[in-house]
């Protein structure tokens, strides 16, 4: 770790270090700290571990890269860091670290909430990070609404809503379609929520389910395949789907 810290205080180093790294600012790094983070849930998904590791590293450079920028400013460095998720992982759990004898997750989300009204006075939706992935940002949102009592009593009425938002669809002016698609997919993330499913996992799982269908059409048709009508893909289509299962 100390290696590691080095490395990126000489990349920084206003002096002798990379001229890339030195441009760099909180803003500038935020989209490859997401990128990173993907790629190690496309490695984990993968099952390649050798692939797993080395992610793991890029995605810790991109706490060290932050931290470092903020050391440079003055405003905190990289055992504070440190120090501050080790204080809260020992505070979210006393079950363990302290006195109390059980609470397991229950207790942890007690805390959690504790800890938000602590931070703001604001409303239930204070702290859901911008940059989530859209699909699980809606989840936590509406999961948010659902602890204050705004939320539909069962998957029916989630159910509807998608009708309704389709509805809405059919009947919108162009300049109005960006919009209610974006209703509809926040009401299907509410409806699978209902259901019990969680709605990015769930299209995860359905791309990689799409590119390994469409790869199998490629493959079979082979140089071919771009020039095949509509007819002729959609029949690939079935046989590969009847062989996937």
């Amino acid at each position: 770790m100390d290696r590691l810290l080095t490395i990126m205080k000489r990349l920084r180093d206003p002096q002798s270090g990379c001229e890339w790294d030195i441009a760099q600012s909180f803003e500038s790094i935020a989209p490859y700290t997401i990128e990173e983070a993907h790629e190690v849930a496309d490695a984990i998904a993968r099952g390649d571990m050798a692939d797993l590791q080395d992610e793991l590293g890029d995605l810790l450079l991109q706490v060290v890269f932050h931290a470092q920028i903020a050391e440079d400013h003055g405003q905190f460095a990289f055992p504070d860091v440190v120090a501050a998720i080790s204080d809260k992982m020992e505070r979210r759990h006393p079950h363990i670290f302290g006195d109390h004898a059980e609470g397991g997750h229950h207790l942890w989300e007690q805390i959690k909430a504790e800890e938000r009204r602590a931070k703001a006075a604001g409303g239930a939706l204070d702290g859901v990070a911008l940059g989530l992935p859209a699909l699980m940002r809606a989840e936590k949102l509406q999961k948010r609404a659902a602890r204050v009592g705004f939320d539909w009593p069962d998957a029916q009425g989630s159910r509807a809503k998608v009708d309704e938002e389709i509805q809405e669809i059919t009947e919108a002016p162009p300049e109005m379609l960006a919009e209610e698609f974006g209703d509809l997919l926040f009401s299907v993330v509410n409806w699978a929520r209902h259901c019990g499913v969680d709605a990015e996992a769930a299209l995860r799982y359905a791309n990689g389910k799409f590119e390994r269908r469409f790869r199998a059409m490629e493959a079979q048709a082979g140089d071919a395949f771009p020039a095949l009508d509509l007819e002729a893909k959609e029949a690939l289509w079935q046989t590969v789907k009847r062989r996937d299962g």
